[in-house]
């Protein structure tokens, strides 16, 4: 059961006089507060409570609130407890009637928080957000200084990809071989217990597999033909485990909820690792590295310093005031260039016109996007098709112009990652992850957009604070 109680908070002087405190109107938290649209989210939010029976749930901005709290200071779920016990500002910000001395809240409650948000109410609150919000400083100069085109398109939009890597051990063919062999051995061990009793245990070999891979794992020179026998072992020893397990199966067993979704992702594993080893190939669609995050894919980025990362991908695009949107979410490890189109009808949809200009990199410039564009009136950034022409000094300043502009989608990446916690993501199932990325949006957004008078710099939690930054205990007694 769901009630709506966001509305009934006491006034700011109230919530001042309960505590016996003088809060700072100039704090962060508390003009954040009144920024964000908890009625377009209790619309969304309340769908997950259809029956009227029941124990009544957190309020939207609690839970919500909540986690804004710990994407922005980065805290642990009894971190983020402990902290809104302690700090005047977190509660009124999550709506509390007034101070308490306890979180009205434990740190379990954060995990069905989580699930309850999805990536699709965060996306709806983040474009509330941004149409009451103002363009940042460096954004409403540039709009100043540059006319509209003169066929009505206006404004300049900015798409670039990248990828939040979801904390998993680096998959090995032979590391998640064994792993599925041992999963595979609980399973066994759980379906003989039912059905057996103390009668004769099926023969695993555990132990002799469980010594070959230490001396695999330990080995500080790993030769491929080592690695391919070892698989070969791998291999040969899951398919006679799942054996087991399915003559247990049909005789009645049977397995708790997760070590049947695990099983169902074991046979998936061996398919495709039997295929590979017998093919020689090293790829393969879906690929599977991770048992306990099925969903998580590896995508190729071509970095220096990760050449593939295993997470979801997403495309942003920030428009000339400086907002970010999120344009696709997904773990599947898709081509960019498709975003394009989808992202600049979005732009007309909300705008009413096409923008002037698109700054992409190079994966964006197809000749279908380029002709996609030149229909519409849109300047793609990059160099033109064909042979360059002699001495365009004009052309190289825009060259160089759209490249500097486009530098503001990686400020974008590196704020919300560094200071919003997308560099990792921690969750473990597949919703509340893109919820995760969809929030990391979201504060950026939050922390970085001017409203009124008030503007945030996003910085590091864990640096030094810049100076000008208000405090976040500064108050003074009544």
């Amino acid at each position: 059961m769901y009630k709506s109680i966001a509305s009934h908070q006491m006034t700011f002087e109230d919530f001042n006089e309960s505590c016996g405190m003088k809060l700072s109107r100039t704090d962060e938290w508390y003009l954040l507060a009144s920024r964000i649209d908890w009625d377009a989210a209790e619309a969304i939010y309340r769908r997950n409570f259809p029956s009227r029976r029941g124990h009544p749930a957190f309020s939207v901005r609690m839970a919500l609130g909540a986690l804004i709290i710990q994407k922005r200071m980065k805290l642990s779920d009894r971190g983020l407890v402990k902290a809104i016990a302690e700090n005047p500002y977190y509660q009124y910000f999550i709506g509390l009637q007034a101070f308490s001395a306890e979180c009205p809240f434990t740190a379990t409650s954060l995990v069905k928080f989580r699930k309850r948000i999805t990536a699709e109410m965060l996306e709806a609150v983040n474009e509330r957000l941004l149409e009451n919000g103002g363009s940042t400083p460096e954004h409403a100069k540039e709009r100043q200084d540059r006319p509209d085109a003169p066929d009505g398109n206006a404004g300049t939009m900015i798409l670039d990809a990248t990828c939040s890597p979801s904390k998993i051990r680096y998959p090995q063919d032979f590391s998640l071989l064994n792993e599925a062999r041992e999963r595979t051995d609980a399973m066994i061990d759980s379906l003989h217990s039912q059905l057996d009793g103390k009668g004769k245990h099926p023969r695993t070999y555990r132990r002799v597999l469980h010594k070959a891979y230490l001396a695999m794992a330990k080995a500080k020179r790993r030769t491929a033909k080592g690695t391919r026998a070892l698989v070969r072992r791998l291999l040969c020893a899951l398919r006679r485990n799942l054996d087991f397990v399915d003559a247990y199966l049909s005789r009645g067993g049977r397995l708790a909820a997760r070590q049947a979704r695990d099983l169902a992702t074991i046979r998936a594993l061996y398919g495709q690792q039997k295929a590979m080893f017998d093919s020689g190939a090293h790829r393969t669609e879906d690929r599977i590295v991770s048992i306990a995050q099925p969903y998580v894919r590896p995508v190729v980025r071509g970095k220096a310093k990760a050449p593939v990362e295993f997470g979801a991908k997403y495309d942003v695009s920030i428009d000339e005031k400086g907002h970010a949107r999120l344009e696709r979410l997904t773990f599947d490890p898709y081509n960019e260039c498709g975003v394009l189109p989808d992202a600049l009808e979005k732009y007309k949809a909300r705008t009413g016109h096409y923008p002037r200009r698109v700054l992409v990199d190079r994966i964006y410039r197809t000749k279908a996007n380029r002709e996609f564009c030149e229909s519409r009136g849109v300047r793609m950034s990059g160099r033109k098709a064909g042979r360059p022409a002699r001495n365009d000094k004009a052309g190289e300043r825009e060259l160089r112009r759209d490249d500097r502009d486009r530098n503001e989608v990686e400020r974008f990446f590196s704020r919300e990652k560094d200071a919003c916690g997308a560099a990792l993501i921690v969750t473990r199932l597949a919703e509340t992850t893109l919820a995760s990325i969809a929030l990391s949006v979201l504060v950026a957004n939050l922390f970085g957009i001017p409203f009124g008078d008030a503007f945030f710099v996003l910085y590091l939690v864990e640096g030094p604070e810049p100076s000008g930054t208000c405090h976040f205990c500064d108050f003074l007694e009544a």
